[in-house]
């Protein structure tokens, strides 16, 4: 996308609106791959309830590869294990390619990596609904446009959207199939069209011809139940529904029968609304190898933290607690915090806080990865707090910050693989962080329309 202008179009009509869905692809089995690489491309089942060596539990998420197999969402692992073998249950006469992966749910660790995509998704747009840990609509009318690129090969939301695409994969080390389209149910439909690492994109002059042809059951909002229905009158795909009568529609399902006409059409006049603000910012960077000098991981956290606390004076956000995330080898995640009297609004502080907890810790640790975190926000001018009596990192700490760092001191034994820090690109290189890449630590496409007040929400 370097070089090229993305223009905004200002205009209140909907279907001018650019609209992207974002699903993430085999989420839970893509977060495990980070911490164990040798499963990228293997079978893998993500287990519900389950627990290594048992049978009993529910299907969280199969792989693609799993898939082929016939394992499916939802699906009893009893039943799953009929159709894939667990590779360590294996005998010696067994074929090894018939067996697959098997792995219980973590969700702290999968929504560890989601708060890693969720920063670049309210980056890169105005506003963003999250719909689930893996899934959310970004509205970005006011970041680019349906106009061609100079190419003329592809339209700038396509440009756009692939750009999302490139950051999600390359700062995160995980895939997203995306949809671009002027509406919500289109961009759905979109992003499960070409799955997994898919990009679909739908101008507004081809919604119904891109709908027409696909089977109804594929419509947003409408299920199992429905589809029935729908084809007990004959309905088949988007394009009969759309040209069904209405009144019979509406005799049979009711006012939604009418909505999903609409759909059908292609006519969704649904706007993007955000689900919350945010509950943390943060920052994450990783070393190109694991790193023992305190100066060196000094530098990163002065730059963690000044992106950070100009991230959330950039939003109006004020916060209680500064903190900091270090991982040290073989993967661990280490957490610490301080409280502070009140919100505030203070860069300097941040730096100082995190570096204070950095020191009194971790200065001899070989560290792989730093983080630095500004939580419980406040979002009121009115509500900055006197620090009267707060003593800076360079000083003593008072006691009831002691206390708070003590009680939310928190150490795991998560793996974290250092590819999901620095995922290689196409020649086996490691990206660096983007707050130290000096073209990209603005986090907005090149050249693209200055970003207004972003909106920014915790994923669920």
């Amino acid at each position: 996308m370097a070089g090229e202008t993305l223009p905004g179009t200002e205009t209140d009509d909907r279907s001018d609106s650019i609209v992207l869905h974002v699903d993430m692809d085999c989420f839970y089995a893509a977060c495990e791959r980070l911490r164990e690489p040798e499963l990228r491309g293997e079978p893998l089942v993500v287990g519900m309830g389950y627990e290594a060596g048992e049978g009993h539990g529910a299907v969280a998420t199969a792989s693609y590869e799993a898939r082929t197999f016939g394992v499916e969402s939802a699906q009893p692992i009893s039943a799953a294990l009929d159709r894939l073998p667990r590779t360590e249950d294996l005998g010696p006469d067994d074929d090894p390619d018939a067996a697959g992966y098997y792995r219980p749910v973590d969700l702290d660790f999968y929504k560890d990596v989601a708060a890693d995509v969720k920063e670049i998704l309210h980056d890169c747009a105005d506003v963003v609904r999250e719909v689930s840990i893996d899934e959310a609509y970004l509205d970005v009318t006011e970041r680019t446009a349906w106009d061609y690129a100079p190419s003329g090969d592809r339209t700038l939301a396509e440009g756009f959207a692939r750009y999302v695409k490139q950051r999600i994969e390359r700062e995160v080390g995980v895939t997203a199939s995306i949809g671009v389209a002027p509406n919500m149910s289109t961009a759905k439909i979109a992003s499960d069209f070409d799955k997994p690492d898919g990009l679909v994109v739908v101008p507004p002059g081809e919604v119904r011809s891109f709908l027409a042809p696909i089977p109804v059951d594929e419509i947003h909002g409408v299920g199992p139940v429905t589809a029935r229905e729908l084809r007990s009158l004959d309905i088949e795909t988007a394009g009969d529904l759309a040209e069904a009568d209405v009144s019979t529609l509406e005799s049979r399902f009711g006012s939604r029968g009418r909505e999903l006409a609409e759909r059908a059409n292609g006519d969704d006049d649904r706007a993007v609304t955000p689900t919350g603000r945010p509950k943390s910012l943060s920052r994450e960077s990783a070393f190109t190898d694991p790193t023992d000098d305190p100066e060196a991981k000094r530098d990163v956290v002065r730059t963690l933290a000044a992106d950070v606390a100009d991230r959330a004076r950039s939003r109006g956000a004020m916060y209680r607690t500064i903190g900091i995330k270090v991982v040290v080898p073989p993967f661990d995640i280490n957490t610490r915090a301080r409280s502070l009297p009140g919100p505030v609004d203070e860069p300097d502080l941040v730096t100082d806080v995190a570096l204070d907890l950095l020191d009194t810790e971790f200065e001899t640790e070989t560290v792989r990865k730093l983080g630095v975190r500004v939580s419980n926000l406040s979002f009121s001018s009115a509500d900055q707090s006197s620090l009267d009596g707060w003593e800076s990192a360079a000083g003593e700490k008072s006691n009831s910050s002691e206390r708070d760092d003590e009680q939310e001191r928190s150490r795991s034994s998560q793996r974290e693989d250092s590819q999901s820090a620095q995922p290689k690109d196409s020649r086996g290189s490691r990206q660096k962080d983007s707050v130290h890449d000096d073209s990209t630590h603005d986090d907005r496409a090149p050249n693209s329309k200055p970003r207004g007040q972003s909106s920014l929400v915790e994923f669920d």
